[in-house]
């Protein structure tokens, strides 16, 4: 068994996918009209839960043409929000969701998105995983997102030995450098889109295989 370089992993992947990935970021979608700030990542991290990357992007895309702030979707029509989300399954869940969060942004957090984990968790449908996409890509604040991609490969790779991403999040943050906690949502998330696909990981593509437990490949 090979001893592991997380950094090393990091710094190869990072060559690979340049720009790495974020929430509503699909294989296809590289460029994304809507910007990374803080309402932007919220929402579409959101939109994320169980559904998958190229769901996330199509919701975030439809819902961000019809209200493109805070204070537009507090005060938005439930109806045309439900059929914006559709894409990312679970709408009417959802679409409640992302309206209710953006009443409380503006009624009790003077409309800003905050950057503390405790304060975010307040908020509906928001849970480890969103807020520290939220800290992570739209705040530069150093936070381990753990999503079903990094859960499933770093566990595959042998990097953690984890039933659950909370569990895999307080590893992760244990054996990586705390300035590099960014990097491994944003280049093992591409990497689950691109090589390490949950059906199937193509192990003759992988540029980490050397550090993979699972891989059966010769490097």
């Amino acid at each position: 068994m090979v001893e592991k370089d997380i950094c090393w992993i990091l710094d190869t992947l990072a060559k690979e996918y340049v720009g790495g990935a974020y929430p509503g970021r699909s294989s296809e979608g590289l460029n994304p009209e809507w910007p990374a700030d803080p309402f932007h990542v919220l929402i579409a991290t959101i939109l994320s839960q169980r559904t998958r990357d190229d769901n996330t992007r199509k919701a975030s895309d439809n819902l961000f043409h019809l209200y493109d702030s805070i204070d537009e979707l507090a005060d938005a029509d439930i109806d045309k929000v439900v059929d914006a989300v559709r894409p990312a399954g679970f709408p009417k869940q959802k679409g409640s969701a992302i309206i209710e969060c953006c009443q409380m942004l503006r009624d009790e957090f003077d409309g800003i998105v905050p950057s503390d984990t405790e304060e975010l968790l307040k908020l509906p449908m928001v849970g480890r995983k969103t807020a520290a996409c939220v800290r992570s890509y739209a705040m530069d604040i150093p936070s381990v997102c753990v999503d079903t991609h990094v859960h499933r490969i770093a566990n595959l790779m042998g990097l953690v030995h984890t039933k659950d991403p909370t569990e895999t999040e307080f590893e992760l943050m244990r054996i990586t450098p705390k300035d590099r906690w960014n990097d491994i949502n944003r280049y093992i998330v591409r990497h689950g889109q691109v090589v390490c696909l949950p059906n199937k990981h193509n192990c003759s593509k992988c540029s980490v295989r050397s550090m993979c437990d699972s891989c059966t490949i010769p490097y």
